[in-house]
């Protein structure tokens, strides 16, 4: 394998684009643990001399920033946490085990080599907010508004074309070959998709998992389209933090933001070898 060495030049721009990416987390964590006193503050402060916790205190007790003089915050985001974790966690579920069994019938019983693939990847191709007027009229219509048991629908068709699309390109890598002699050896033709295939795809199973999960749990239009008073998600929450009675509350926002995004970059850690993949539906072949 041929290896290029890294040029001056090279790791200028990879610098340079290191800062870019990485000046928002900067800035976002920094501002998640400053005072208010230090929100506004001309000239910036690039880092607070005196670091404080209170914003992510007054994120599960909104009385807690009362005693710098800042209000605002009305609702605790308990609510919208555990509704993301909630939405998320089952949502993704539904995907991946709906997309798993998908992609066993795609690779393995499918007639069409591009036919019914190219249909299911069609539910990606409308933009969100046109998905997004038709369940909102079914939805009203069904007792389905500002119910987790809506948002979750939502999620589970918008991510399945995903989860069905990667888990297809990891089966479509093994030999039928493997199945078949499960077969011979007396195991059912289901039973030698979940005993053998399975154990072999874990890896991408779980990429997937993670990167089904980051979609919901970032998720915004949908979750504010349908929320009304009993559904509420963290991206929600955030944009509540923009509209409150005391103005835009810089640093609860960040600190709400701070605990939002660390799942998501423990998630593209553990899978950022899938990413190329999961980007390219399969695409890419290793």
């Amino acid at each position: 394998m041929l290896k290029s060495k890294l040029t001056f030049v090279t790791a200028a721009l990879l610098f340079i684009a290191l800062i870019f990416t990485l000046f928002p987390v900067f800035w976002l964590v920094s501002t998640a643990i400053k005072p208010p006193i230090d929100w506004n503050a001309s000239p910036a402060i690039w880092v607070p001399k005196e670091p404080t916790i209170i914003n992510f205190k007054t994120l599960f007790a909104p009385e807690a920033i009362r005693a710098y003089g800042v209000g605002g915050v009305s609702q605790a985001a308990t609510k919208a946490v555990l509704g993301s974790i909630l939405a998320s966690v089952v949502a993704t579920f539904i995907s991946v085990s709906l997309g798993l069994i998908s992609a066993i019938g795609l690779s393995r019983y499918s007639q069409s080599t591009w036919a019914t693939p190219l249909i299911i990847l069609s539910g990606r191709m409308f933009p969100p907010a046109a998905i997004a007027v038709p369940f909102v009229i079914v939805f009203s219509m069904t007792a389905l508004m500002d119910t987790f048991t809506g948002l979750i629908a939502i999620y589970v068709a918008v991510t399945l074309p995903f989860s069905t699309w990667m888990l297809k390109s990891f089966i479509d890598e093994l030999p039928r070959e493997i199945e078949e002699a499960a077969m011979l050896d007396g195991k059912s033709r289901i039973a030698a998709h979940f005993t053998v295939t399975l154990p072999l795809v874990k890896g991408g199973l779980f990429a997937t998992t993670m990167l089904v999960f980051i979609l919901n749990w970032s998720e915004y239009m949908f979750a504010q389209v349908l929320s009304n008073t009993r559904l509420s998600t963290i991206p929600v929450q955030l944009a509540k933090y923009v509209t409150a009675t005391a103005g835009t509350l810089y640093g609860v926002q960040a600190a709400l933001a701070v605990l939002a995004m660390a799942p998501l970059i423990l998630g593209g850690y553990f899978i950022q070898g899938h990413l190329a993949r999961g980007m390219t539906f399969g695409a890419i072949k290793k």
